[in-house]
């Protein structure tokens, strides 16, 4: 919202100060779902991307539990054990 008399960089910092943080409403938890994990990135066609999408869409559920579950499925078809990790 513009204010008369105000520079952009002096409306800029006005709305920033503004704004609540997590110290002042105490409602904001960090999240705790990555704690502990490592990313494992791979680089793929995009038809399989779009696959996988419609796949999440259609059942419900995340990618992060689409790959967990094939990941789970290759580990056991190489005699390992899986991590459950969904």
């Amino acid at each position: 919202m513009k204010k008369p008399g105000l520079g952009l960089k002096a409306q800029l910092q006005a709305e920033k100060a503004a704004r609540p943080t997590a110290k002042t409403t105490g409602d904001l938890q960090p999240r705790t779902g990555r704690e502990g994990k490592k990313p494992v990135i791979g680089y793929f066609s995009a038809d399989l991307s779009k696959e996988l999408g419609r796949m999440r869409i259609d059942e419900g559920t995340t990618l992060q539990a689409l790959l967990g579950e094939a990941i789970d499925l290759l580990l056991e078809n190489r005699g390992k054990h899986p991590f459950g990790e969904r």
